[in-house]
C-alpha cells in the first residue's frame, strides 16, 4: 500500500490547529492557564475533562475515556475513519470537519471526500476519470515523483503529455460503501473495468506510478503499473496491467509521424527515449507482449522500419530475433539495438550520460537482422541506416493534432546532428595542486584529482566562476544527479544557462578522464630499479665483482663495517639476497637468544642491499601482503625485524615463498554504483624472505622452507664484539665509521649491477645428498639454489652463453665446493634435534659435571645437580635456563628426580649423550659442536643409550657419486642415515 510521506503526516499534526477541529466540532473551549477545557465528546461528561494545549497542538481526555493524540486522531474518532481516510480528510480541508454538529460517529459508511468518478458515466468516462483523479493524485506525491526521476525520467512535459498518474488507495476513500446502492453500483463497474479487484475492492494498481495508453481520440485503452516501494513481499508483482487481453498502443501518435519506429520492451525504456528527444518510440507490453493491436498500427500507418530496443539478455534477444521475423515477413526492415550485457535502455542512460547522445549511438550502430546486406546502401543514404535524431525542445500543445500535421512531413534519419556541436577544445593547465579550464569567460578549478585512481569514480572538487559569480562543489562525475544539481546551481550563480554549463562540464569531462588514463597507467607501471650512478661508481663496482676472492672480499668488508665473527652466517646470508633475482629464492631464518646479535647481522647484510630492492617491517598483519602493489615485491628482499611479528601472516609467507605469488578475492563496494562486488589483488613474486626470532621452537612449515642460521653466542664472539665496541670510541673507529659508508655504497653498486641471469649446473649429477628423511627433499633445492646464487653472484666473472634463446651461465666446481662448505655446517645445525642454544647449554653442564665430578671423585650416574648449580656454572638467566632445560628435559638428555626438601627437583645427566666434548675448557667457554663427531642419537627413559649414530665421512656430509664404479673423492661415498629426529 502506497503510504503517504512521514513529512505529510506531521505537517498535517503541525500546521492544521487542533483547537480550529475542535471548536469545530461544536465543543466549547474555555482557556485554563496555558491549555483549553471544554467537555470530551466521547463519553457522558458532566465536568469538563478535554484538555486542548496549543503550544504542542495536541489533546487528551482525563475523564472516562482517558484518550488523546494529534489532528488525525481527533478525526479519527470524531468521523469512524481510519488513519488514511482522516489523513486525508485534513489535507483535502474537508467541510464534514467543521459541521458543527457534535456528533460522533462509530464507523463512517458515508463518503465524505469528493468522488471523482460520477454515477452515471459509461465506462470510458470512468476509466478516463480515473486517470484523471491519479494523475491530479501525482502532482500531489513527491514520493512517486521520486520514483521518476530515480528513473531519469524527468522531462517536464512528460506527466501532463503522457497523463501519468499515482495509484495510493486514496480512490477508494473518494467512493461509497457498498452497503449502499450507489456505492455497490459504482465499486462493481470499476471491478468489471480492472480498477478495483472483485476479491478485496482495493486499487488494483496501489502503490504503482500508473501509465496509460491512450487511442488517437484520447480514449482510454489500458494501463501499465509499476510498484515503487522497495522491499514487498516476495512474490509481489511488480509489473501490473488491467485484467484481460492488451489493448492498444501505447504512444501511437508516433506511428502516425514516422516512419521509422523505435520498439522498446517496456514502456519506462521507451519513455527514456522520448525524454531524451527520440520521440518516434513506442512499447511492447514485455517480452511477449506484442500484441495483434501492434501489428495492426505499423501496417495502418506504413511503418517502413523498426528498431527492436528489447532488454539485452537471452529472453530480450531471442524475443527479438522471433519478431524480426515477423516484421520481416511483413515487408518492414528490422535493426536490433545492442545495449551492454543485461541491460536495458533506461539502465544505459542513466550510466551513460548524456543520455541523447550515447542512445542516439547504439541507434546508429543497431544490427541488421535480415539475411544478407541491409538495404539503401548507396553512398547517399548509407548514414540513414537508422532513425532519429533528437528532435528540438519544444512546448507539445496537442500531441495527437501535432502528429496528424506531421503525417505528410518528410522522415528524419540521424546522422552527424547527433553529436554535439564541435567547439574550440579547452586546454588544461596543470598546477601543483590543481587544474584550471577556461571555457570562454568561464574558469574551472580542479581539485582532489590525483586521489581518482579507479576508472569507476571521478570524484572532484570543481570551482566554476565567471566575473564575480561562482559556485563550488563536491562530487562525482560519474553519478547523474549530483552533476545535475551542479549544473542548475552554476547556471544560477554564473547568471548563464544550464545547457552552457553542461556543455563545460562535458569538456571538462573529457579532460579529465584523458588525464585519469595516464595518471592510472603511469600507477600501475613499475618504477624502474635504474639508479644514477656515476662511472666512476660503476667502474669500482664492477672491480668488486670481478675480484677473484669475491665472496671472501664480502666476509672481509662485513668485518670492516662492524661485524665480526660469523663467517659462515654473513656469507649465506649474503647470497640468499643474491638469490632474489632467481626464480625461486632462498629464504632465511635468524636464530639467538635475546640481545645475541641477529638484528645486527641482518642489518649488516641489508645495507649492502639496494634500498630500492629491499623492504624492511617490523610486522605485519594477515591480510597485509594481499593488498600490496602487484609488482611490489618481484625480485626484492622482504626483511621482518621479528618473526613473532609476522605470526599472523606466515599463511602468506609460506604461500609466497612456495609458490612464488598470492591471490586474493574480496568483497568490497563499487565506488561509482554502491553494490557489492568481488575484486581481485594479486602479488607477484619472487621474493627473498628475511626474519628473525628468539624463539626455541620455530614452525616446523617456515623451518622446510628457510635456512636457519643460528648466532654465535660464545664467550670469544662476545669479548670480539667488547673489542670492536671499545674501538669504535677510538680515533681510528671515527675514521672506519666514515669509511663504511662508502663500503656501503660500493656493495650496493655492485648488487645493482646484477641482472636476473639462469644458470646451468653441469655437474649437478656428480653430487649426492642425504635423502633419509623427508625434509632432505626441500633441504636438497636449498642447497642447489645456494649453488646457483653463488654463481649468479661471479656473473661478471662468468661468459654467458645462449642456447635456442635461453641466455644462461654456468655453475663451476669451485661453486659447488663453496656451497658444500657453507651447506654442511648449516645442516649439522639443522638437523640436530636440539636449537644451537640448547646444544650449547648440553655442552655447558657436561663440562661442568664432568669437573664435578672428578674433583668429588663419584661417578657421573650418582651425581645431582638443581637448576640453581646450573645458574652458576653458566651465569645464564633463570628464564632461559627455565626454556633449554625444560627441551633438555622433555629430549631425554636430563632426568628429573625428587629433591631432598619439598617439592624441589635436582637433575641427572643421562650417560652418554654428550662424548667427545672436549674436558679441558671451563664450562664458560665454548665447545666444540657435538655433531663433528659420530653422536648418541638417543636415550630411553630408563637411561640405555641407543645407538644410532651420523657418521658424516671424511668429506663431510656431501660427497661425490662414484662414476664408473670409481669413487672420485676420498672416504665413503654416501652419506649414512639418520635416526629419528636426525640425533
Amino acid at each position: 500500500m502506497a503510504r503517504i510521506p512521514d513529512e505529510e503526516i506531521e505537517r498535517l499534526k503541525r500546521e492544521i490547529a487542533i483547537e480550529r477541529l475542535v471548536t469545530g466540532f461544536g465543543i466549547e473551549l474555555k482557556r485554563t492557564g496555558a491549555n483549553l477545557v471544554g467537555r470530551c465528546p466521547f463519553h457522558e461528561d458532566r465536568t469538563p475533562s478535554l484538555i486542548v494545549t496549543p503550544s504542542t497542538n495536541l489533546w487528551r481526555c482525563m475523564g472516562k475515556c482517558n484518550v488523546g493524540g494529534s489532528t488525525i486522531d481527533w478525526v479519527m474518532r470524531t468521523q469512524g475513519v481510519s488513519f488514511r481516510h482522516a489523513a486525508e480528510l485534513l489535507r483535502a480541508d474537508h467541510a464534514s470537519l467543521a459541521a458543527g454538529n457534535g456528533r460522533v460517529v462509530r464507523q463512517a459508511t458515508t463518503v465524505k471526500l469528493e468522488s471523482p468518478i460520477t454515477q452515471d458515466a459509461d465506462d470510458q468516462q470512468s476509466l478516463r476519470d480515473v486517470v484523471r483523479f491519479y494523475h491530479d493524485t501525482l502532482k500531489e506525491s513527491p514520493e512517486a515523483l521520486r520514483y521518476l526521476e530515480s528513473r531519469g525520467l524527468t522531462h517536464p512535459e512528460m506527466i501532463g503529455h503522457f497523463k501519468l498518474g499515482f495509484a495510493n488507495r486514496k480512490l477508494g476513500l473518494t467512493l461509497p460503501e457498498k452497503n449502499r446502492k450507489a456505492g455497490a453500483e459504482l465499486r462493481g463497474r470499476l471491478e468489471r473495468l480492472g480498477i478495483l479487484r472483485e476479491t478485496s475492492g482495493h486499487e488494483h494498481m496501489n502503490g504503482s506510478v500508473v501509465f496509460p495508453i491512450h487511442g488517437l481520440e484520447g480514449d482510454v485503452l489500458g494501463m501499465y503499473g509499476r510498484k515503487i516501494t522497495e522491499g514487498l513481499r516476495p512474490g509481489t508483482p511488480l509489473h501490473l496491467y488491467l485484467p484481460g487481453p492488451h489493448r492498444g498502443v501505447w504512444n501511437e501518435e508516433a506511428l502516425v509521424a514516422s516512419k521509422e519506429i523505435i520498439l522498446c520492451e517496456s514502456i519506462i525504456d521507451a519513455l527514456t527515449f522520448w525524454c531524451a528527444g527520440y520521440r518516434n518510440v513506442t512499447a511492447s507490453y514485455g517480452v511477449n507482449g506484442f500484441t495483434d493491436d501492434h501489428r495492426a498500427a505499423l501496417q495502418k500507418h506504413g511503418t517502413a522500419r523498426v528498431l527492436i530496443a528489447y532488454d539485452r539478455d537471452e529472453a530480450g534477444d531471442n524475443a527479438a530475433k522471433e519478431l524480426a521475423g515477423e516484421l520481416l515477413a511483413m515487408g518492414i526492415e528490422c535493426y536490433r539495438v545492442q545495449f551492454p550485457h543485461r541491460m536495458d535502455a533506461n539502465e544505459y542512460a542513466l550510466h551513460v550520460q548524456p543520455a541523447a547522445k550515447s542512445l542516439g549511438m547504439l541507434l546508429n550502430q543497431a544490427h541488421w537482422l535480415g539475411k544478407g546486406q541491409p538495404p539503401r546502401q548507396d553512398a547517399e543514404k548509407d548514414a540513414e541506416k537508422v532513425i532519429v535524431e533528437p528532435v528540438a525542445e519544444e512546448p507539445i500543445a496537442d500531441s495527437r493534432t501535432a502528429a496528424k500535421e506531421k503525417t505528410d512531413a518528410p522522415v528524419s534519419s540521424l546522422a552527424a546532428d547527433v553529436a554535439p556541436r564541435e567547439e574550440t577544445p579547452a586546454q588544461a593547465e596543470v598546477r601543483a595542486h590543481e587544474i584550471v579550464i577556461v571555457r570562454e569567460d568561464r574558469r574551472y578549478r580542479v581539485r582532489g584529482f590525483a586521489e581518482n585512481t579507479s576508472y569507476h569514480l571521478l570524484k572532484i572538487n570543481l570551482l566554476a566562476s565567471r566575473g564575480d559569480g561562482f559556485h563550488v562543489d563536491t562530487f562525482n562525475l560519474y553519478t547523474a544527479h549530483q552533476c545535475a544539481a551542479f549544473v542548475k546551481q552554476a547556471a544560477i550563480e554564473l547568471g548563464v544557462s544550464a545547457e552552457v554549463i553542461k556543455g563545460d562540464l562535458r569538456h571538462v569531462l573529457g579532460q579529465l578522464e584523458a588525464m585519469q588514463d595516464e595518471q592510472i597507467r603511469a600507477a600501475l607501471t613499475p618504477k624502474p630499479r635504474e639508479v644514477a650512478m656515476s662511472e666512476e661508481d660503476r667502474t669500482a663496482a664492477l672491480a668488486l665483482l670481478r675480484d677473484p676472492n669475491l665472496l671472501q672480499r664480502v666476509a672481509t668488508d662485513f668485518e670492516r663495517c662492524g661485524l665480526v665473527g660469523e663467517e659462515t652466517n654473513k656469507q649465506v646470508a649474503y647470497l640468499a639476497t643474491v638469490s632474489r633475482h632467481l626464480d625461486s629464492p632462498l629464504a632465511v631464518v635468524v636464530q639467538s637468544s635475546s640481545a645475541a646479535g641477529k638484528s645486527s647481522l641482518m642489518d649488516a647484510v641489508l645495507q649492502f642491499v639496494p634500498e630500492e630492492e629491499r623492504i624492511q617491517y617490523s610486522s605485519m598483519t594477515g591480510q597485509s601482503l594481499f593488498y600490496m602493489g602487484e609488482m611490489d615485491l618481484k625480485h626484492k628482499v622482504l626483511a621482518i625485524v621479528e618473526e613473532e611479528g609476522a605470526r599472523s601472516a606466515a599463511y602468506a609467507l609460506k604461500l609466497l615463498q612456495s609458490e612464488g605469488a598470492l591471490s586474493i578475492a574480496s568483497t568490497g563496494k563499487d565506488p561509482a554504483t554502491g553494490k557489492l562486488v568481488t575484486h581481485q589483488y594479486r602479488v607477484e613474486g619472487p621474493v627473498m624472505m628475511f626474519l628473525t626470532t628468539t624463539a626455541i621452537d620455530i614452525d616446523e612449515e617456515l623451518l622446510n622452507r628457510c635456512l636457519v642460521l643460528a648466532v654465535n653466542e660464545d664467550r670469544a664472539q662476545t669479548q670480539a664484539i667488547h673489542r670492536l665496541q671499545r674501538e669504535q670510541q677510538t680515533l681510528e673507529g671515527l675514521i672506519r665509521r666514515e669509511e663504511r659508508r662508502g663500503l656501503v655504497l660500493l656493495h650496493q653498486n655492485a648488487q645493482r649491477l646484477l641482472k636476473p641471469l639462469l644458470v646451468v649446473n653441469p655437474y649437478v649429477e656428480e653430487r649426492r645428498f642425504p635423502d633419509t628423511l623427508t625434509r632432505m627433499r626441500r633441504d636438497h633445492l636449498k642447497y642447489l639454489t645456494l649453488i646457483r646464487a653463488i654463481a649468479l653472484l661471479h656473473q661478471h666473472q662468468r661468459t654467458v652463453k645462449t642456447e635456442r634463446g635461453i641466455r644462461y651461465i654456468e655453475a663451476t666446481r669451485e661453486d659447488i665446493a663453496t656451497a658444500d662448505r657453507l651447506m654442511e655446517e648449516l645442516m649439522r645445525r639443522s638437523l640436530d634435534e636440539l636449537p644451537a642454544q640448547t646444544r650449547r647449554l648440553l655442552g655447558l653442564i657436561d663440562a661442568a659435571v664432568t669437573g664435578e665430578c672428578a674433583r668429588l671423585k663419584m661417578e657421573r650416574a650418582d651425581f645431582r645437580f638443581s637448576r640453581k648449580d646450573v645458574r652458576g656454572w653458566t651465569q645464564w638467566g633463570d628464564t632461559v635456563l627455565k626454556k633449554h632445560l625444560g627441551r633438555l628435559e622433555d629430549m631425554e638428555y636430563l632426568l628429573v628426580h625428587r629433591g631432598g626438601r619439598g617439592q624441589s627437583f635436582v637433575y641427572e645427566l643421562l650417560p652418554g649423550l654428550t662424548d667427545g666434548y672436549d674436558k679441558k675448557k671451563s664450562p664458560l667457554e665454548e665447545e666444540k659442536s657435538p655433531l663433528s663427531r659420530p653422536q648418541v642419537a638417543g636415550v630411553s627413559r630408563g637411561g640405555r643409550p641407543h645407538e644410532t649414530r651420523m657418521n658424516t665421512g671424511a668429506n663431510g656430509i656431501f660427497a661425490r657419486k662414484p662414476v664408473n664404479g670409481t669413487d672420485t673423492g676420498a672416504g665413503p661415498s654416501p652419506v649414512i642415515g639418520m635416526g629419528a629426529g636426525g640425533r
